[in-house]
């Protein structure tokens, strides 16, 4: 079976930000296949990629992208999948750029989208795991204990007061 979550991105360069996807997926257990599919560069992969997603066992997208973004809702303009969208900040304008083409979907082509960044990136992680733990309770079990030690790990004072 294809693992069941597909992270794809629109170059290399966007790798440095989502591979906190891939390393938040692993620390859960969760298997991901990772591709560079370029709306803009590659748009035959893209669109193979995006009609095909489902039939080879993808169930969730997390695509990352950065400048125009055009990604997460081409993916999403072409597969019924769940997909989520990481704005993966740019030079030019930080990431606000990114954000404001995943975010500014068409009705009827919903790209849920998270933070600019590393954090979009690990939450994207967070909330696929959380939608694929609905039938899993082993995943279920795992990801409540990564949010437990989340929580264990905030400090209940600054260090060096009393």
């Amino acid at each position: 079976m294809t693992a069941p979550i597909a992270i794809i991105m629109g170059s290399q360069s966007d790798w440095e930000t989502m591979r906190h996807t891939a390393e938040t997926l692993a620390a859960l257990g969760i298997a991901c296949e990772k591709r560079i599919v370029s709306a803009h560069r590659t748009p035959d992969r893209l669109y193979a990629f995006a009609k095909g997603a489902k039939s080879e066992g993808f169930q969730i997208i997390i695509a990352g992208a950065g400048g125009a973004a055009h990604l997460p809702g081409m993916a999403a303009a072409l597969t019924e999948l769940p997909v989520f969208g990481v704005p993966v900040e740019s030079r030019a304008l930080s990431g606000v750029d990114s954000l404001y083409s995943i975010v500014q979907m068409p009705a009827g082509i919903p790209v849920g989208t998270l933070a600019i960044g590393k954090a979009g990136a690990i939450n994207a992680a967070l909330l696929a795991a959380s939608v694929l733990a609905l039938n899993d309770p082993a995943l279920a079990a795992r990801l409540a204990a990564w949010r437990q030690q989340q929580t264990e790990a905030v400090a209940e004072r600054p260090e060096g007061t009393a």
